[in-house]
């Protein structure tokens, strides 16, 4: 359940901090209204503080940086990188020189349906920053889109650089019982047909587009590196349920 003692503070979006068109579009879905939802979540669920140290893991173009400018104080502070040269780009010219404690950098990670000349691995990838040194970590729309090996590597990465008693947040296709059932029936608006032993990807061509995972797999490889889900677990849409909080499920992982 979200936390109905944690008070969302009012945003305004201005202008300014608005994307061109042809970059929020390449994102998919509303920039503001996406944004917006998961600023609350981060609060609801997570507890988000103003003067907390926050990861963006997969920033994009800023679609979740450009809220918390408008509620992390000085104290506060903001990383994000991603694949994705053009949205960086944006970001450090746009957002950062208006705010200082929010910087963002490029990891050229091979993705073939994001970055299909990326020269590196996600699952060799190690962040570009020192253990212990993150109060909250969010990866929005990420390991729906990495294969085992990458999501692995990014729950260690998740586990070395968020300090002890910190939470990350992210979202992810589950594959249980409920999920199933409503894959079975045709209910889901993706076709998760390519089937392994842990994962499910709905493309053969481009596996990365959408990747499904083992709800107990990745419970228990999250447990691995010292992540343990702190429930409950919000399902969502994606599978063609009926009560659901988003699209994707999300979860809040502690650093124990």
């Amino acid at each position: 359940m979200l936390n109905p003692q944690s008070s969302v503070p009012e945003i305004i979006i201005p202008d300014e901090l608005l994307p061109p068109k042809e970059l929020r579009l390449s994102v998919g879905g509303s920039f503001k209204a996406i944004g917006t939802e998961f600023f609350r979540y981060f609060i609801k669920i997570a507890g988000l503080q103003p003067d907390e140290v926050v990861l963006d893991v997969g920033c994009g173009v800023g679609r979740m940086a450009v809220p918390l400018t408008q509620y992390l104080s000085d104290r506060g502070s903001y990383e994000g990188f991603d694949i994705v040269e053009s949205g960086i780009t944006w970001c450090q010219s746009v957002i950062s020189p208006r705010y200082p404690n929010f910087q963002f950098q490029r990891a050229d990670l091979y993705n073939q349906y994001y970055n299909p000349t990326g020269q590196e691995q996600a699952s060799n990838y190690r962040f570009p920053y020192s253990d212990n040194r993150f109060d909250f970590v969010f990866l929005t729309s990420v390991f729906t889109h990495i294969l085992p090996e990458g999501i692995e590597n990014y729950l260690r990465e998740i586990s070395r650089v968020i300090k002890p008693g910190g939470q990350a947040l992210v979202t992810a296709f589950l594959l249980n019982e409920d999920s199933l059932s409503c894959l079975k029936s045709g209910l889901s608006t993706l076709d998760f047909t390519e089937i392994f032993e842990t994962y499910r990807f709905a493309d053969e061509k481009f596996p990365e587009s959408a990747v499904a995972y083992e709800e107990r797999f990745f419970l228990e490889l999250a447990e691995q590196f010292g992540l343990r889900v702190n429930p409950p677990i919000h399902y969502g849409s994606w599978c063609g349920r009926e009560d659901f909080l988003s699209v994707q499920d999300i979860l809040l992982l502690g650093k124990r």
